[in-house]
């Protein structure tokens, strides 16, 4: 268990043997997701560091750990943070705050990526959270699913047949389905909700997508789906089914389009509130925060492969256009 849990770590060198040595603070940062070159969240979140002047390995330790997609690693990750003495985890999506909550009850928690945290149990509400649990919701995500779709079914307007990609171990999923299904009816169009609970299970999901005649296809954010999103791009370009992604660095790698949060900018943003923490702050007395803005990134390139020209007004609509 050991050689496997390693698999799953990233940290800075020496980290913990140096908070150990010269008792600097150290940061443990629990992602879902995976390490994979170009991931651009750790390395917002390290930006985030050096802007407010927290530099690893000088005035404080980071210690990273990726569970790669797999809900089953993150208990433990979560407890080895514990048992490193951290003085604040910050915890990227819904599946880690919820193993950070249970393995550290009383360590403060920052919450970078979590769509629902009063419904997810990781606080009291987000003017008051009370407990050891504050940072960045991003509960305009469950209403955004329906957006997506509208955006969606500009372009491809003959669709009927739609799908939603969700992940069974996602909380969350559960009442964003809810939204996509009462949007799919307004558009007339219908729903076929398809899910993926593991890596290995995406095949399989888009294969059953192709037996049902499925016309388009959105994609909600998910830790899981992030780790895997090469897989995802690849095999939606095999079956050629025109996707909506809600996470933007989708559309980027390779996805027809993108509608969402800047996920880069709330993972910085989100330091400022370890920032506080590490200066004395209590997480009880920080209110959760939410984004107030969004981006719409289309894929030419990709629009192409598949037939498909964008309206005009979402060409200028665009926040970014991948040419």
């Amino acid at each position: 268990m050991i050689f496997t849990i390693a698999l799953g770590i990233v940290c800075s060198p020496f980290a913990a043997i140096a908070q150990t040595e010269s008792k600097l603070p150290l940061i443990g940062y629990l992602e879902f997701g995976s390490a994979a070159p170009g991931t651009p969240y750790i390395e917002a979140f390290r930006q985030g560091m050096r802007d407010l002047g927290w530099i690893d390995g000088k005035n404080v330790a980071l210690v990273v750990r990726y569970a790669n997609g797999r809900h089953d690693l993150l208990p433990e990750l979560a407890a080895e943070l514990v048992s490193l003495n951290a003085d604040v985890i910050f915890a990227s999506s819904t599946p880690a705050a919820l193993a950070a909550q249970s393995a550290a009850p009383t360590i403060p928690i920052v919450i970078g990526f979590v769509a629902d945290p009063v419904g997810s149990g990781l606080v009291s509400s987000l003017a008051h959270p009370r407990g050891n649990i504050t940072g960045w919701s991003h509960l305009t995500g469950v209403a955004l699913n329906a957006k997506r779709l509208e955006l969606l079914k500009e372009v491809v307007p003959r669709a009927k047949q739609v799908a939603a990609l969700w992940n069974p171990a996602n909380p969350v999923h559960g009442s964003s389905l809810q939204n996509v299904d009462s949007a799919a009816g307004k558009l007339e169009m219908q729903l076929h909700a398809v899910g993926a609970k593991a890596p290995g299970k995406l095949e399989e999901a888009f294969s059953t997508m192709d037996r049902l005649g499925v016309q388009a296809l959105t994609v909600p954010p998910d830790g899981m789906f992030i780790a895997y999103q090469t897989r995802i791009i690849d095999l939606a370009a095999k079956y050629r089914i025109p996707t909506m992604y809600g996470v933007m660095g989708m559309a980027r790698a390779g996805g027809l389009m993108a509608y969402g949060v800047n996920l880069p900018e709330q993972y910085r943003r989100g330091v400022t509130y370890v920032d506080r923490i590490l200066k004395g702050a209590k997480p009880a007395s920080l209110p959760v925060e939410q984004p107030t803005t969004f981006e719409l990134i289309l894929n030419l390139k990709t629009a192409k492969i598949l037939g498909i020209k964008f309206p005009t007004t979402l060409l200028l609509l665009a926040d970014e256009i991948v040419r």
